[in-house]
């Protein structure tokens, strides 16, 4: 009988396994990608997970770190456990990764393997709060805290809560005689009946940091100690084959000393869609059903993402070849491609024509343009529509009201109906003479003077509270709220408190006096005043966000801020307004809501993001340049209906999106259909709803339609969902029914001796730019049987007409 090794069976299960893999694996591997980077190992108690990803010729990626073979140069400076590497003693070597014929190497530091890193209340201990959501605002993170036990939200304040974890009730919620009898330790592992439950498990690693940290005599940390400067999660991204398909992850956290850490354990992990990717706790992905996912790692102030797509097991997908016009499209089709879905088909002229008037001038096209256009035998008539219609004074209109919801234009007790009137004037002119954009933010949040001579200083007068100001600022020319970090560190982004108050610092010194017209405030630097911080009153030196210091020395500080706002050095700034376009020629943002730019709220496209914003800043933020861009793309012109792959797509642009129309446009469009006009108030007979500079200004009309009333700078006072009310107001509203009879198109028709069918087909024109199909007409026939009120029946179809779906949204 021959005898076997023990090994034998092990490494034949193991081969086996390896082998299963790669016949799972259809598509040839194309590379390996090893995370991190580097292993730099400092101290002891420090190790680092390593992350092996394989790549195969299908965009496909697989966790191969317990088939890939490691090699460590020198062997005696680490020693693994599993993926994960600890130091033994100092030196520099090399980690060389193996795996299908592929590999890669990556450099591994080791130093001070002997010594022990003193426990940090601050590095150690505050983490598990974080990650065990004990510091959240359900829990003892809420404003009075819970149960007797106060934390600060999410770690603003770790002094204080040093302080009330060391000084209340001494002798119980710290027990230094015996550590594990602490309250904080018995609550948390279940012995003592918790209102939060049972936190972590007595013997894990966040259990024994803090009893080790309580048995140390709970040392505060000094006051040079080092602080968190970054952090990184790998890897970035990836694309799971099916459900149930793994993918580790590692976290590395930056310090200020130069130091870095692996902190896998102690992040708190995220998804924002756990039916499509969840994650552990200890850092596994795990795939489910299709989609896409962002998956977070939260450590100390930090947030990071990846960006995870999850396929059907075994997809078959066909790469057929899209067309392409410009690099919008190349973006667009290579999401997609990644995605496995095909994009619709392109519009047809008729959908093309009546959604390009509506989006670039607030209007359908006219019977005569319909015809111009449709008639056409130019192949590039499409782009030359999209010319002449950039050209055209409505679209100056259309964007000026956009630009009025932003800046919040609206009279109030401060700010006069005069002043309003003057700034949507001056706003007005900018955008006609297409000045660029970042003089025209320059312009504004440097503005001096009287709100009468420089409209712009209005912006100050909307809103004089020094905070709202900031807000505002971050929110309109950066999307960014950051209202949330005014109390607390922002949980799902990169803001902190520090943050808020550093970057208000640049408007307290905004000076305001009354003008020799009452109605006018003089603007002007102040010179002096400064932001004190809430927590312990430190006075806060301007900073820009995520920009670093300010020089802000003898200078006003608003020209300072403008300066590096508006330009190259503010990534977020150009980003910000190709996303507001782009929203507002999709129904959808990149980034969505477009006021909202968050880690944890990503771009459904970030080449595509960053590729707009880089030709905008190039073209020195040429705005007609950018909206010619996306017009022309087909990804802009493609049909809204959707096939077979892009059926549950919403955010990838394969199709166009089916939109309500805006209620100003909705009104200017019912009004020249209808061939009426309407009188507002400051306003000529005949002008149109996109005019009306003041937002306290409006109708029932433009009230129910979702009109912002430009109270907040918030994209969300703009409604776009349909209501029952909308409905009932146009079925049995004045609206449609007065301006169907005060117009009197019907009667003008049936004078120039049309047959009702001729009359039905140019309402179909009027109103939806494409004439009726046969079995429409076949419908309505018998409306006009002998007998029956021609006039009347052809002001129904009109009526009905208006009230269609097809007529209320762009498509």
């Amino acid at each position: 009988m021959p005898r076997f090794s023990p090994l034998v069976p092990l490494l034949t299960c193991a081969m086996l396994t390896l082998c299963q893999n790669l016949m799972a694996a259809d598509s040839p591997l194309v590379q390996i990608n090893v995370y991190p980077p580097e292993v730099n190992l400092t101290t002891h108690s420090d190790r680092q997970r390593v992350v092996v990803q394989a790549v195969q010729a299908d965009g496909i990626t697989r966790d191969i770190g317990k088939e890939a073979k490691f090699t460590l140069a020198n062997p005696a400076l680490c020693r693994r456990e599993g993926t994960t590497f600890h130091p033994v003693a100092d030196g520099q070597t090399e980690l060389k990764v193996e795996f299908g014929g592929q590999s890669q190497t990556i450099p591994v530091k080791v130093e001070r393997a002997a010594e022990s890193r003193p426990i940090s209340f601050k590095l150690d201990v505050m983490p598990v709060w974080m990650k065990t959501g004990c510091n959240t605002g359900s829990c003892h993170g809420a404003a009075r805290g819970k149960d007797g036990f106060r934390l600060s939200l999410f770690g603003y304040d770790p002094d204080g809560d040093y302080q009330r974890i060391t000084r209340e009730l001494p002798g119980r919620r710290i027990d230094l005689s015996v550590p594990e009898a602490s309250l904080i330790i018995e609550k948390s592992v279940g012995v003592v009946p918790h209102t939060g439950g049972k936190r972590f498990e007595r013997d894990s690693e966040i259990c024994n940091t803090v009893i080790d940290w309580i048995s140390a005599g709970c040392p505060s940390d000094p006051a040079n100690v080092a602080t968190c400067i970054g952090l990184e999660i790998y890897p970035r991204d990836g694309v799971l084959d099916g459900e149930g398909a793994q993918q580790a992850v590692t976290a590395r956290a930056k310090y200020s000393d130069g130091t870095d850490r692996d902190v896998t354990s102690l992040a708190l992990y995220l998804s924002n869609n756990d039916t499509s990717a969840s994650i552990s706790q200890d850092g596994i992905i795990t795939a489910g059903a299709r989609g896409e996912a962002f998956v977070m790692a939260r450590f100390a102030t930090f947030t990071v993402g990846s960006h995870f797509v999850v396929l059907p097991k075994g997809l078959v997908y066909e790469d057929v070849s899209k067309p392409q016009v410009n690099y919008i499209d190349e973006l667009v089709n290579q999401k997609l491609k990644k995605l496995r879905i095909d994009p619709s088909v392109k519009a047809a002229d008729e959908a093309f024509l009546r959604r390009v008037y509506v989006d670039l001038v607030g209007q359908v096209p006219s019977e005569a343009e319909y015809t111009r256009f449709i008639t056409s035998a130019e192949p590039d008539k499409r782009d030359k529509l999209i010319d002449e219609l950039l050209n055209r004074k409505e679209f100056t209109e259309l964007w000026v009201s956009k630009w009025a919801e932003w800046l919040m234009m609206r009279s109030s007790i401060q700010t006069s109906p005069k002043s309003i009137t003057l700034y949507y004037t001056w706003l007005s002119e900018q955008i006609a003479d297409n000045v660029p954009l970042d003089k025209m933010v320059r312009d504004i949040l440097g503005a001096s003077g009287g709100t009468f001579k420089n409209p712009a200083t209005n912006f100050y007068q909307i809103e004089p509270d020094v905070l709202k100001v900031s807000e505002n600022v971050a929110q309109i020319f950066m999307g960014m709220r950051i209202q949330c970090t005014q109390c607390h560190n922002h949980p799902f982004d990169r803001w902190t408190m520090d943050d808020y108050y550093s970057f208000a610092a640049f408007f307290r010194q905004v000076g305001r006096k009354q003008g020799e017209d009452y109605r006018e405030t003089i603007v002007f630097n102040a010179g002096g005043g400064e932001v004190n911080h809430p927590v312990g009153g430190r006075v806060m030196l301007p900073e820009f966000l995520g920009g670093g210091p300010a020089d802000v020395a003898g200078k006003d500080r608003r020209e300072v801020l403008a300066e590096w706002l508006a330009s190259p050095k503010n990534p977020y700034f150009a980003q910000n307004f190709v996303n507001r376009i782009w929203h507002h020629f999709f129904g959808i943002g990149i980034v969505e809501p477009v006021d909202d730019v968050r880690v944890s709220n990503p771009a459904s496209n970030e080449p595509l993001l960053v590729e707009l914003a880089r030709r905008f800043t190039e073209s020195n933020y040429n705005f007609k340049s950018l909206v010619r861009d996306i017009c022309r793309s087909e990804a802009y012109q493609r049909s809204t209906e959707k096939n077979a792959s892009n059926a549950t797509d919403e955010r990838n642009f394969a199709s166009q999106t089916l939109r309500r129309i805006k209620a100003e446009s909705m009104l200017d469009i019912i009004s020249q259909v209808t061939s009426t006009q309407d009188k507002f108030p400051l306003l000529p007979v005949g002008a149109r709803a996109v005019q009306i500079a003041d937002g306290a200004t409006s109708t029932y009309f433009l009230t129910t339609f979702g009109r912002a009333t430009r109270e907040t700078a918030c994209s969300c006072e703009v409604k776009m969902e349909p209501t029952l009310s909308q409905a009932l107001h146009l079925l049995n509203g004045e609206t449609s029914n007065q301006k169907i009879v005060q117009g009197g198109l019907v009667a003008s028709l049936l004078g120039e001796n049309l047959t009702p069918e001729q009359i039905v087909e140019r309402l179909y024109i009027r109103c939806l730019s494409r004439k009726p199909t046969p079995d429409e007409i076949s419908a309505l026939r018998p409306l006009f049987a002998e007998g029956n009120d021609i006039k009347r029946s052809l002001e129904d179809i009109f009526w009905a007409l208006l009230n269609s779906r097809e007529f209320l949204f762009n498509h």
